[in-house]
């Protein structure tokens, strides 16, 4: 079984470095989880009129209002089937800000949209359209587009001028042996809203009996795409 971002990617996965690959090329079958703990140089917020889409996103685990410099930070990777048995990889980032903060998504790969779909948050309300790309160091680089709200029989195209465009790029540093991540995310209207630079270490671990720690699942999962 291939990762969903092999899948997404198709041949282009191969120009990938070969540790973003490696972290990028697993899945459920490996019974493994990539975490990540290293320190983010930078983490940073929009002008004051951006705080309310900040506060909001909190709520959800989906933004958060906090800033600061040399923040701890873990990323957790694990690769399972959700209720529907679809191939779908976390991706839950802590933060040791003032009032430590925790960032949740899950993506899935979608045969019927042809590339990865990102469920943000707590209860899966939104589901974000990713286009990858790979770049000059062999990075992968990460852009949202189209989003969807979905919550019982609501179902509706979610207004970008309530929310965010998020650029995410990955990549391994071969001078200091880490990989390196930064985050923009902006919104056409009010301007960068919030983002952050760091690098971290992978540790990679077994999943027991592939069952992923409880406290990592959303609190809902949506079928629709």
């Amino acid at each position: 079984m291939r990762s969903i971002y092999e899948q997404a990617l198709g041949d282009q996965f191969k120009q990938l470095h070969p540790r973003i690959q490696e972290r990028f090329g697993f899945c459920s079958r490996d019974k493994l989880a990539s975490i990540g703990t290293g320190v983010m140089e930078k983490v940073w917020h929009g002008a004051f009129y951006t705080m309310p889409f900040l506060y909001v996103g909190s709520w959800r685990r989906i933004m958060f209002p906090e800033q600061g410099r040399s923040i701890s930070f873990m990323i957790r990777n694990y690769a399972y089937l959700d209720e529907y048995g679809r191939e779908t990889v976390t991706w839950i980032r802590n933060f040791e800000t003032p009032t430590p903060r925790r960032f949740d998504a899950y993506m899935i790969y979608s045969q019927q949209r042809g590339k990865i779909i990102d469920y943000m948050g707590t209860h899966q309300h939104l589901a974000v359209d990713i286009d990858l790309s790979v770049d000059a160091r062999g990075g992968l680089c990460l852009r949202s587009s189209a989003q969807r709200f979905y919550e019982g029989f609501i179902g509706f195209s979610f207004p970008m001028a309530f929310s965010g465009v998020a650029n995410v790029c990955e990549w391994f540093d071969d001078n200091d042996q880490k990989f390196h991540i930064e985050v923009n995310v902006s919104n056409s209207l009010w301007g960068p809203l919030f983002g952050y630079t760091g690098s971290f270490d992978v540790e990679w671990r077994p999943i027991k009996d592939g069952v992923i720690p409880a406290d990592l699942l959303p609190i809902r999962c949506e079928r629709r795409e």
